[in-house]
């Protein structure tokens, strides 16, 4: 029960049924922004077995537009600018607070590892919303339960700011081949609509809706 290196896990949170409302963006990544970024590697990998201790090193390398240091951002809550991303994560769903991570193109390439989509999961990422996604991480994301969303338009990435938040809306009706609703609040209050788009066929937003692939599997097997 003590290791460091090993941990029970709880499965996730089934979706509530409600839209995602007014969720904190943790960061905007720019560039280029790989698993590795997402989750690095090296000395982590000893707690590959323990989530939350593995969860650590969540976006410790991506480049955040909204920070001078890679690895860090703003607090919503708090308005600190320079903070861990990992620590405001975990502050946001200390209370309760779903959050969504903005991305560029080809969005979580390189390796197939799955914790650059448990750790966001975990820690309480609902969303990640990109102008493209690399298709393995994209898929990882739809398994942990995570909406991996495209901008209709890519040049809506550069309206993303700072201390803004997302509200994901008409979720009840999401479906294979219909776009998402999103409304953007920027911190004067101001609004702006997008259009998002998603891969999801009709088991996959099951799973979303299970709160993830397995949870999915589990219902299915006690039916």
């Amino acid at each position: 029960a003590d290791s460091p290196r090993l941990q029970l896990l709880e499965p996730f949170a089934p979706w509530d049924g409600r839209d995602l409302v007014d969720l904190p963006v943790l960061l905007k990544a720019s560039g280029k922004c790989t698993t590795d970024h997402i989750s690095p590697a090296g000395p982590w990998l000893k707690f590959r077995g323990h989530l939350d201790r593995i969860s650590d090193n969540m976006f410790t390398g991506a480049v955040n537009a909204f920070a001078e240091k890679p690895g860090t951002g703003v607090n919503q809550l708090t308005g600190e600018s320079g903070e861990p991303i990992p620590a405001i994560a975990r502050a946001y769903r200390a209370r309760g607070l779903r959050w969504v991570a903005v991305g560029d193109e080809n969005y979580g390439e390189g390796s197939s590892r799955e914790h650059a989509a448990m750790s966001p999961r975990f820690l309480g990422g609902a969303a990640i919303i990109v102008r493209s996604f690399a298709r393995i991480h994209e898929s990882n994301l739809k398994k942990q339960g995570i909406l991996p969303l495209t901008f209709a338009n890519p040049a809506d990435y550069e309206r993303v700011q700072a201390k803004d938040r997302i509200s994901l809306v008409g979720l009840a009706e999401l479906a294979p081949g219909r776009d998402v609703e999103a409304v953007l609040t920027h911190a004067d209050g101001t609004r702006e609509q997008l259009r998002l788009r998603h891969t999801l066929n009709a088991e996959q937003i099951a799973w979303f809706r299970a709160g993830s692939a397995l949870n999915r599997l589990r219902e299915k097997y006690r039916s």
